[in-house]
């Protein structure tokens, strides 16, 4: 039986990701459809300046878009990016699943053998 490989992984979307404060960000984003650095900076316990840097991260790893919104920017979470995520995960997750799965195959046939 073979174990599914996982579609590359986007090592640059997965660091975005990784980060604790950006998937806040993404969380609030998500709930409220929208927002700027300072209303994000608000929402958090990060500076305003802060939430920009991760709001870049996040620009650059696809996961938000951005249009200007007078002096601001106004961020939005890119659905098609966050889909593209979910499905990488899944697939990583099914792979890890297989594989365990086989490890306790193994793991009962050597303790079945040690019992005869």
């Amino acid at each position: 039986m073979s174990v599914p490989v996982a579609d590359p992984v986007d090592d640059d979307l997965w660091s975005a990701i990784g980060d604790p404060t950006r998937r806040r960000m993404l969380d609030l984003l998500l709930v409220d459809g929208h927002g700027t650095a300072t209303t994000l900076s608000q929402q958090m316990s990060v500076t305003r300046q802060g939430v920009a840097k991760h709001l870049g991260v996040l620009d650059r790893a696809g996961l938000v878009r951005a249009t200007t919104a007078g002096r601001e920017k106004l961020y939005r979470v890119d659905d098609a990016q966050l889909a593209r995520a979910v499905a990488q995960l899944s697939s990583v997750g099914a792979a890890w699943d297989a594989r365990l799965q086989r490890i306790k195959r193994i793991a009962e046939a050597i303790q079945r053998n040690r019992q005869e």
